[in-house]
């Protein structure tokens, strides 16, 4: 994507900070799965601000991240060439956007794994890809809502709150961006967090 495209001052920005630093990779002792997820962002219509895709993953019964606010992406497959690949597969797969098609991959931010009994093994790691068209999304059955929000407001001084969330018999007091009724914490807040340091 040229600097003259629509997204081209905020995008090379990202780009260059990305080139800058070098992923964090999670330790990789068994047992672990890896999985991938896509920090997809578009222009907003109005302005020079950027909006990023959240979805609020549908709610199924053994799914640890029910409900939840996240992003697109999903577990490394073994017909995954890389996890960059998974995590456009399953872009694809939960909303119906090809990011190969309609998208560049602008680079990686740090892995997470979590460390808890209420959560599997697994080892995430996130791309951030921007998109120069958005054509019509169409939500899997795993996602109950899509939302793009405006990164601006997403990282506004009084966007990060603590808060208490439910999770099956759990009640916890966590760090979380509160976007109206979307309130965005655990890995994806983790992930923000890293992603926000680049956008400043």
């Amino acid at each position: 994507m040229s600097a003259a495209a629509p997204l081209g001052q905020a995008v090379a920005r990202i780009q260059r900070a990305l080139a800058s630093r070098t992923p964090q990779l999670a330790e990789r002792d068994e047992p672990y799965n890896e999985a991938a997820v896509a920090l997809v962002l578009r222009h907003a219509a109005t302005d020079d601000d950027l909006e990023l895709l959240l979805i609020r993953r549908a709610t199924r019964e053994g799914d640890p991240w029910s409900g939840q606010i996240g992003l697109p992406g999903g577990r490394f497959d073994t017909s995954d060439p890389s996890l960059e690949a998974t995590a456009l597969r399953e872009t694809m797969e939960e909303v119906g956007l090809d990011l190969r098609t309609h998208g560049e991959v602008l680079g990686a931010l740090d892995e997470l794994r979590p460390r808890t009994p209420v959560l599997p093994p697994i080892i995430v790691r996130p791309y951030v890809v921007a998109v120069h068209r958005v054509p019509e999304l169409v939500p899997s059955h795993e996602v109950a809502e899509m939302r793009w929000v405006r990164v601006g407001e997403l990282f506004a001084p009084t966007t990060l709150v603590e808060t208490v969330v439910h999770v099956r018999d759990f009640r916890m007091k966590v760090q979380a961006y509160q976007l109206g009724d979307f309130t965005v914490w655990g890995m994806t807040e983790r992930i923000l967090t890293t992603f926000a340091e680049l956008c400043r």
